[in-house]
């Protein structure tokens, strides 16, 4: 196995679009001692949800990029890689971004890029993903944490957990069960990239230099 690097936190910069939960989680797991990063700035697109709360309780920098006020998605995008990239990040965490990124955007953040999906992908891209799974009588439902490329929610899988779906479930319970494994599987995604030990090539997802399969590393938790 390959031993982790870390002989520096990772500079890395989280973009929301809402509550921020997953933010919460990679911060209590930074204050912790569990992250090798440094939260450097938490860019949102909207200028009143409560993820730029989250960030400001803990003194970290927060920008607002309404892209209201821009007339393209590649103008909004271009403005938003000069601040990104103002602060010189080694990782960019999507965490509830809610915008669907210009080629050009994913390109330049190609490999150090991270997302999550309420899905357990390829299945159910895009919106409404816990819906589509009930109305498709799915056993299993479930979160995937990716690698960012072009191709929405397209890039490749490094880390996926399960949940059963029961005769009960509502999207409400289907949400809430899948947030919880989100706010466990994200953290220690980028705990791999920031300790390089999880790589992009060639389209594919590595950890440890070997590849993984197609829908990444099955995390089980052993909590439950």
């Amino acid at each position: 196995m390959t031993e982790p690097t870390t002989s520096h936190p990772k500079r890395v910069v989280i973009l929301i679009s809402g509550g921020g939960s997953n933010l919460q989680a990679i911060i209590d797991q930074q204050q912790n001692g569990q992250l090798p990063i440094e939260i450097c700035a938490v860019i949102s697109n909207k200028d009143d949800v409560y993820g730029l709360e989250r960030a400001q309780e803990h003194k970290i920098p927060t920008i607002v990029l309404d892209h209201k006020q821009f007339n393209s998605r590649e103008d909004y995008d271009q403005r938003l890689m000069q601040i990104v990239d103002s602060q010189q990040p080694d990782i960019l965490v999507l965490a509830g971004f809610m915008r669907i990124l210009t080629p050009e955007f994913t390109q330049h953040y190609e490999g150090r890029m991270l997302n999550i999906h309420p899905s357990l992908l390829p299945k159910y891209r895009g919106l409404h993903t816990h819906r589509r799974a009930l109305e498709a009588k799915d056993s299993k439902h479930g979160v995937t944490v990716h690698f960012v490329t072009s191709e929405l929610d397209g890039g490749p899988a490094i880390i996926q957990a399960s949940v059963p779906i029961s005769q009960y479930d509502t999207e409400q319970s289907l949400a809430t069960k899948v947030l919880a494994q989100e706010h466990k599987i994200y953290p220690l995604a980028i705990k791999w990239l920031a300790e390089n030990r999880l790589h992009m090539e060639n389209g594919q997802s590595l950890l440890d230099g070997q590849a993984l399969l197609s829908c990444g590393y099955q995390f089980q938790d052993t909590e439950h």
